[in-house]
């Protein structure tokens, strides 16, 4: 046995499956078997003498002429056990009269001639008509299959391109979400930038408010300083006057004066311009403190003024830290809620792909039913709901502002305040230093002794009491003297 060479043999001469089997006589019971040269040609199966075998494979045709010529539409073919035939097969249908048992010589022979029988008997008229019947309908279906195929193409196409805009736009999400990242940190860094600043500035207004204390009470000390002196000029001066009328009373004609320095006057002259020295000393000395208060006043003055101008810059900083920080905020909740519709449209976008697959695989399969039609609809009424969606997004976004754009290009109006903020603030430095460098606002060394020095004066002034006792008693002894002398006269 040996399969047909299609590829050798002539278009009309072209079989299934030829060999030589063992066949025995068909309609009578016998036990003799021959061998037969054996063709399925179309679902016939034709047999010839053994000798036929050679004259078919060198001429390659087969002879129109057989000993027999068995149809094998709608035959049972099967395996059947005879004696001294192991391999033999049973070939039965209604119309015959007995059953047709042929026989191989090898299990696999049976195998292959059994499955190319089996195969030939399918082919019946009935089969043929529904053959040509299902034909017809495949063709139609097949026709209405392409057409919406092509209809499906076309608007899998445009789906596409929408699908690829959506992912352009996603795409442009992403970056303007990297933007507004990057943007984030900047407000943050200018933010702790700001709250560094206003520490700064609440330090030097602390350090300031405790300059200004200082100024008040050096101020209050110098009043009272100032008051003390005055205070004792007045007991100078009245003393003054009372030992110039004491010199105008005891004067006396120098011939019956006694020595220069052992006349009382002499001691009163001396008393006297030691007095005056002091009252000069404490002219000096008040003009002095004078002096120092107004400095102390002007410096108390421009700290108030400092005071003022970092309290400003102070309020400044912090309403840009509060927009700064309301603006941050604003970014936060416009980022989430971009954030928010990104995740929504990628869950959307996704949606859209699992369903053009799906489309896509129920338009590539051959098998079509109800159930996959509905699920067909249904996968081409969600896409179309997702692209209408996507178009009134589209008509929504053209129409409203663009809250991302703004975010984006907010931090321009930021930096330009930022910059003005600092800029206020090195002036507002640089002045200080000035105020700070100047001669006004410096207590040198030696005012600092003069200072001391006035401090000490004030101390002394007020154990002048018992100086001014002293001289008191000196002028009584004096007056007694006087009184006396007067007395002897």
């Amino acid at each position: 046995m040996e399969h047909a060479d299609s590829d050798a043999l002539d278009i009309s001469t072209k079989v299934q499956l030829y060999g030589v089997l063992w066949k025995r006589p068909f309609g009578r019971q016998s036990a003799k078997w021959s061998r037969r040269f054996f063709i399925i040609k179309e679902s016939f199966l034709l047999y010839y003498a053994e000798s036929e075998k050679k004259s078919f494979e060198s001429n390659k045709y087969f002879n129109i002429h057989p000993k027999g010529v068995i149809p094998l539409g709608g035959c049972i073919v099967e395996p059947k056990e005879e004696p001294n035939m192991p391999y033999a097969i049973k070939i039965s249908h209604e119309d015959f009269h007995g059953n047709i048992v042929l026989a191989a010589e090898s299990e696999f022979e049976q195998a292959q001639w059994l499955e190319m029988l089996q195969e030939s008997g399918k082919v019946t008229w009935r089969n043929a008509q529904l053959g040509e019947a299902m034909i017809e309908s495949l063709e139609a279906q097949g026709l209405q299959l392409a057409k919406e195929k092509q209809e499906y193409v076309d608007k899998l196409m445009e789906e596409t391109e929408e699908l690829c805009l959506q992912r352009e736009q996603k795409e442009e999400l992403e970056r303007l979400n990297q933007v507004l990242e990057a943007e984030k940190q900047r407000f943050e860094e200018v933010v702790r930038e700001l709250r560094l600043e206003q520490e700064q500035i609440r330090r030097e207004l602390e350090l300031t408010a405790r300059s200004l204390n200082g100024v008040e009470e050096e101020k209050k000390e110098l009043r009272s300083l100032t008051q003390s002196l005055q205070k004792n000029l007045e007991e100078l001066s009245v003393e003054k006057q009372q030992m110039l009328e004491m010199l105008e009373a005891n004067e006396s004609p120098p011939s019956t004066s006694p020595s220069k320095e052992q006349s009382p006057s002499w001691g009163l002259h001396c008393s006297l311009q030691q007095i005056e020295e002091k009252m000069q000393e404490l002219l000096e000395e008040k003009l002095l403190a004078e002096k120092r208060m107004k400095e102390n006043e002007e410096r108390s003055r421009a700290l108030e003024a400092e005071r003022e101008f970092y309290s400003s810059q102070s309020q400044a900083l912090q309403n840009s830290l509060s927009e700064l920080t309301a603006e941050k905020q604003q970014a936060e909740r416009d980022l989430k809620a971009e954030v928010k519709v990104r995740m929504e449209l990628e869950k959307r976008l996704r949606e859209a792909e699992e369903a053009l697959q799906s489309l896509e695989q129920g338009l590539n399969s051959l098998d079509r039913n109800k159930e996959k039609e509905e699920k067909m609809k249904a996968d081409v009424s969600n896409l179309r709901k997702f692209f209408e969606e996507c178009i009134r997004n589209a008509e929504l976004e053209a129409k409203m502002p663009v809250i991302m754009k703004n975010s984006v290009y907010i931090h321009k109006a930021a930096t330009r305040r930022i910059k003005s903020c600092r800029l206020h603030r090195r002036r507002a430095s640089a002045s200080w230093n000035d105020l700070k460098q100047s001669q006004s606002f410096i207590i040198s060394h030696a005012e600092a002794e003069n200072t001391e020095e006035l401090k000490e004066a004030a101390k002394r002034l007020s154990r002048h009491q018992h100086f001014r006792k002293t001289f008191y008693q000196i002028m009584r002894s004096h007056k007694d003297h006087r009184g006396m002398k007067s007395d002897s006269c």
